[in-house]
């Protein structure tokens, strides 16, 4: 995308507003990657509030800095993943489960709702999807101590 034909701005609630080359102004648009996992540095639409795609971003690296900014400050929000470090606790091994987990964050505590909340990334790297719509990560399950390790393969 060589030139702008959109520009970006937050108003006073903080909301990302998007305003088109023909001046149509959407008020709490959302960026959305198109593969967050896979190629996250690829496109992304910025979506309406309603679900609809407004306008199509092939690459966020190649924006001028202040719209470049504010989608990455929007994604930063969107995608918050804490990182799951060490898991203590288990309240069951059938679903729905309560896990106590030490995260990069601090000490929580999730709720698994199902087996298939758990999705292999490849590489030994795990995303947890909670009953409260957060999402967890695991970097490494190699990487984690032995109970944690233990814990984890009742679940996969």
């Amino acid at each position: 995308m060589n030139t702008l034909d959109f520009t970006l701005a937050r108003d006073g609630h903080g909301r990302l507003n998007l305003t088109l080359a023909d001046g149509t102004v959407h008020e709490g648009v959302v960026p959305v990657r198109a593969f967050p996992i896979s190629a996250p540095d690829g496109g992304l639409s910025l979506v309406s509030a309603e679900g609809h795609e407004l306008q199509w971003i092939d690459r966020v690296a190649d924006l001028p800095g202040h719209a470049r900014d504010l989608i990455q400050a929007e994604l930063a929000i969107r995608e918050f993943t804490p990182m799951i470090r060490r898991i203590t606790e288990v309240s069951t091994f059938s679903t729905p489960s309560t896990w106590t987990v030490e995260t990069d964050r601090g000490p929580t505590q999730l709720i698994l709702k199902s087996e298939d909340d758990i999705r292999r990334l490849g590489q030994g790297r795990l995303l947890i999807s909670t009953a409260q719509g957060l999402q967890f990560g695991i970097a490494q399950t190699a990487e984690l101590d032995k109970h944690s390790r233990k814990l984890l393969e009742r679940f996969l």
